[in-house]
């Protein structure tokens, strides 16, 4: 029915995933890298693997997950190194997110193979012309261009595993002001999201950076106390997002037709890390968080920051009360808080509409 109702507006077509570990669903378990979450007890609680690892980095359902779902994505848009990514499964959408990409093609060196923008938008290309393959040429562009999302969270590794790495003497900040490496990320990105416009996307929502410094990995290497965060990291993340900003709505004047939604990550998890006690996924039963330092699986030093998420990790009783799943990424219940300002929010975190709206202009 997919294909013959391609025209009518039911729904959502597809999700396309751009982005990082925040939103692999699985790309990394087919590269030889040193990133990789395909081992437990990561995606304990996700249910559409019966608990088994997928390799998402998080305990349950990645934010692109949730917003897929709840947009009505029948289901969840599959990794395109995954063998069945072919064939009519791609038209709910495809997964190119790759941890420890980034921006620039020099992000994530230190785990020998990930997926760089670049590369992803080259895959995005192949899929393209999957769809012409599938649906005939002018109902593949409809399809994409007016029914599908295109969701983009990148640029945290740009700085944690680039700019910021002290391992790399080759790492940027010895020859590049932060200035001068944040213009290059913002005009590597102005091309790769031209690109994609290119390619028949009009439908887009940017993710900024998060607070970087706030993560318990960085808390606990820096020595920091519970409400401390470090200074450098989230310095870095909003100089980066205020160019951010000014480059979507430069592409929203300049790209005909394209809309280009801002996603406020940065607030909206900052908020979450300072008021945690306030939020929860179920605030009847008074179920807020009770730490947004600790890692929830972990080990090393006081926020279980150091060693990522394995099987000999210390794992936590009560996951849906961390913020933190593992020394880098959100637990579930907080990617549930952040994909719902995302989806229904307003302007302060999701502007210039929200992702509800977005699915249906």
């Amino acid at each position: 029915y997919f294909v013959n109702g391609a025209g009518s507006n039911e729904g959502l077509g597809a999700s396309f995933i751009f982005g990082d570990s925040l939103v692999d669903a699985g790309n990394n378990n087919y590269l030889q890298t040193l990133s990789r979450a395909n081992i437990p007890p990561n995606g304990i609680d996700f249910k559409a693997s019966g608990g088994q690892p997928t390799g998402r980095y998080t305990n349950g359902r990645t934010i692109g997950d949730i917003v897929g779902e709840e947009l009505g994505v029948p289901s969840y848009a599959v990794p395109y190194l995954a063998p069945n990514s072919t064939g009519k499964a791609i038209l709910y959408g495809v997964n190119y997110a790759s941890g420890g990409g980034g921006i620039m093609n020099a992000t994530g060196r230190i785990f020998v193979n990930r997926l760089g923008l670049d590369i992803q938008i080259d895959y995005f290309n192949n899929t393209r012309k999957q769809f012409d393959k599938l649906m005939g040429p002018s109902k593949a562009k409809d399809y994409i261009s007016k029914r599908s999302i295109f969701s983009i969270t990148i640029g945290a590794n740009d700085f944690l595993n680039n700019y910021l790495l002290p391992v790399l003497s080759v790492g940027a900040r010895i020859s590049e002001s932060p200035d001068a490496f944040i213009d290059d990320m913002i005009n590597h990105l102005r091309n790769q999201l031209t690109r994609l416009y290119q390619l028949d996307a009009r439908k887009f929502v940017i993710g900024n950076v998060g607070p970087i410094g706030c993560i318990p990995y960085q808390k606990t290497v820096n020595q920091l106390n519970e409400n401390e965060c470090v200074d450098l990291a989230n310095k870095l993340a909003m100089q980066y997002n205020r160019r951010l900003k000014e480059l979507l709505s430069e592409l929203n004047g300049k790209l005909q037709g394209a809309i280009f939604v801002h996603a406020n990550v940065y607030d909206l998890v900052m908020e979450l890390i300072t008021n945690y006690t306030k939020y929860g996924i179920n605030m009847d039963k008074h179920l807020g968080f009770t730490t947004a330092s600790k890692a929830c699986c972990g080990n090393g030093g006081q926020f279980a920051g150091i060693i990522p998420c394995g099987p000999t990790s210390s794992l936590c009783k009560d996951r849906e009360k961390h913020v933190f799943w593992d020394p880098y990424h959100p637990s579930e219940a907080a990617n549930v808080i952040i994909a719902r300002q995302l989806l229904n929010g307003s302007t302060k975190y999701i502007s210039p509409v929200n992702l509800k709206q977005l699915r249906n202009l």
